[in-house]
């Protein structure tokens, strides 16, 4: 039998909750990959310290929320590994061994950094920013995976791990598996309804142009109903001339199914107001049942710890070896 791909990924607990984007450009595809791929899925919360002013209990807060999101939207913890970055310490072990492999203008190079220290000044950039590049290559390297999906911006990274995984095994032996980017062909990107040429996002200027999942029913039909549309009134896709229309095209399609051309069939002769109703029909009925179900397993944080301490010791099977034969390989002695 052919063993099954392992592929790794993970979203930020950087807000109150996922938005569409991240559901149907992250979430949904791993859902679907479940059966034919070996999964590990994490909530990176190391990461999110590199915001520097951060409250910690907000963190907390939003990392538990991720999680319940990622079951909620279809992750099944018997399927998949799913787990928090922190509960793994084999991350933070194998940052330090790559850190010593990763050249200081090598790091440099690095555009998230480049940009943040840029717009905040290099005081405002603390150094776990600046290695926040190597720590995302430990935490891919650590499961082994073939597969990291991964938005364009966030290509370089990976680019910088497949760079240290061969120079540790050029150095060291073959430990490492040598992963690939893999950029999804649809449901990629999401556009901000405010902003239809930006892609949704967190940090976006105005909430108005976000849908979050775990958003009522009213403010997810208001938000789209208040989106920015284009000159003319025929419903028709085209990105360059009408960016409004095509975006709230994009998610009618992603949420039902259908194809652009049978959307612009559907709305020949009618305004936008009536395509907009129709898109908050449909992502209410996708969005809700997830909300629903996320609020459930809030309210029962004893369950939600149970399937994370599941997916935390599964991850740990896997991380320990590999460190393990780091560790062996770069000659530092084993502890017992």
């Amino acid at each position: 039998m052919t063993e099954k791909p392992r592929v790794l990924s993970g979203m930020q607990p950087s807000a109150d909750s996922l938005h569409l984007g991240n559901y149907l450009g992250a979430l949904r595809p791993w859902v679907q990959s479940q059966d034919s791929q070996e999964n590990f899925f994490f909530i990176p919360d190391l990461h999110a310290l590199t915001a520097g002013n951060y409250d910690p209990k907000v963190l907390a807060e939003r990392t538990r929320t991720t999680v319940a999101q990622y079951i909620a939207g279809g992750i099944d913890v018997e399927k998949s590994t799913l787990f928090v970055q922190s509960h793994v310490p084999e991350h933070a072990e194998l940052m330090w061994v790559l850190s010593c492999l990763t050249g200081f203008g090598e790091a440099s190079r690095m555009t998230q950094f480049k940009d943040k220290s840029a717009k905040g000044g290099a005081d405002a950039a603390n150094v776990g920013l600046f290695t926040y590049p190597i720590l995302m290559a430990a935490d891919i390297l650590l499961y082994q995976p073939n597969f990291v999906p991964v938005g364009d911006d966030q290509k370089q990274h990976v680019e910088l791990t497949r760079d240290l995984a061969q120079r540790f095994n050029s150095r060291f032996g073959e430990v490492f598996t040598v992963p690939q980017p893999s950029i999804p062909a649809s449901g990629a990107r999401v556009y901000d309804l405010q902003n239809p040429t930006a892609k949704m996002s967190k940090s976006a200027e105005s909430p108005n142009g976000r849908i979050d999942i775990l958003d009522s029913d009213k403010v997810i039909a208001k938000r789209i109903k208040s989106a920015v549309t284009d000159d003319g009134s025929e419903v028709r896709f085209d990105r360059a001339s009408k960016p409004g229309v095509s975006s709230l095209m994009d998610i009618y399609a992603a949420v039902t199914g259908k194809s652009l051309s049978a959307i612009e069939e559907e709305f020949a002769g009618k305004m936008y107001g009536h395509l907009k109703v129709a898109v908050a029909e449909a992502v209410v009925a996708e969005v809700a049942p997830i909300r629903e179900r996320a609020q459930e397993l809030l309210a029962d944080p004893a369950e939600l710890d149970r399937m994370l301490a599941v997916g935390r010791d599964k991850a740990r099977a896997v991380a320990s070896a590999t460190l393990t034969s780091v560790y062996d390989a770069a000659g530092l002695l084993p502890s017992r």
